[in-house]
């Protein structure tokens, strides 16, 4: 399956925004890890962005713009969001009610902690008429959304956003699932070659016996943050993007299965030896 990447959003530790995270990508002495920054959404009025929760705020930041970068209107293009688990405060807080003797919830908090609340505000705040669907695949949140995405892009011949991010849980429920750090990725899908194409990915679901074993990233911190919060297993293919190099990356796909992607870059710049790749042969 072959899908174009028009526009990317990129949100975390040290990364803030795609533009200013490629030298990063592109040569891992650059990176400084810091707090992920999420910068504030134009799309929401200033009473919903105080109410917005991390999810949401993350979702609307790097969709806005991958969705700049291709020069695309989110009304009228269909979308995926992917997660591992949706707003952990959110789902902490709620908790933390029902165990108290004041039971009384409320209804914000409820909506805040359903799986498709940044579809939801992304809907509204684009005033989106356009097929949306969310979804969660624990650890291969990213790699089943990714999944989706293509395949509508290629069934449907239209064009298709993935949007997935992470967040981490407070304690005590980060003893139970610790999540590296806040992190969001946007890809803008097309089915076929447009000016903004970036790149071309061919993409191949393979018994995890006959792939190679997921791709890491040079960077030690980023490589800690790829094995550590589910929708940064999509670093790899972001260094790729990056550094306009002809590669192949792997990512896992539940206990058996790989997803292996072959990225040809639309030009080619810079040398793979800048970036820890290998060019590939084709």
């Amino acid at each position: 399956m072959r899908v174009y990447i028009e526009g990317v959003g990129l949100c975390g530790p040290g990364l803030d925004g795609w533009a200013a995270s490629i030298p990063v990508l592109t040569d891992p002495q650059h990176h400084v890890w810091a707090p992920t920054r999420v910068p504030p959404s134009k799309l929401l009025p200033a009473n919903e962005r105080r109410r917005a929760v991390q999810t949401v705020r993350l979702a609307l930041a790097v969709g806005t713009e991958a969705f700049v970068a291709a020069g695309r209107d989110p009304s009228e293009t269909a979308a995926v969001f992917a997660s591992s688990g949706g707003d952990g405060e959110t789902i902490h807080e709620i908790l933390s009610v029902l165990a108290s003797l004041n039971r009384e919830l409320s209804p914000t908090r409820f909506h805040n902690s359903v799986h498709n609340t940044p579809a939801g505000y992304w809907g509204i705040a684009t005033a989106s008429r356009a097929p949306a669907g969310s979804l969660c695949c624990h650890d291969d949140s990213f790699a089943a959304g990714l999944l989706e995405a293509v395949v509508q892009a290629i069934v449907e011949q239209y064009a298709v956003a993935l949007i997935a991010y992470d967040v981490q849980y407070p304690a005590p429920l980060s003893d139970v699932r610790p999540i590296g750090a806040a992190f969001a990725v946007a890809l803008l899908l097309t089915p076929m070659p447009t000016k903004a194409a970036l790149a071309g990915v061919d993409l191949r679901l393979q018994p995890k016996s006959s792939a190679a074993s997921a791709t890491p990233v040079p960077a030690a911190a980023l490589e800690t943050l790829r094995q550590t919060t589910p929708a940064a297993r999509s670093l790899p293919l972001l260094a790729a993007l990056a550094c306009r190099v002809e590669a192949t990356v792997t990512i896992d796909y539940l206990a058996d299965m790989a997803l292996v992607l072959d990225i040809t870059p639309i030009s080619t710049d810079l040398m793979p030896e800048v970036c820890g790749l290998e060019r590939v042969a084709r």
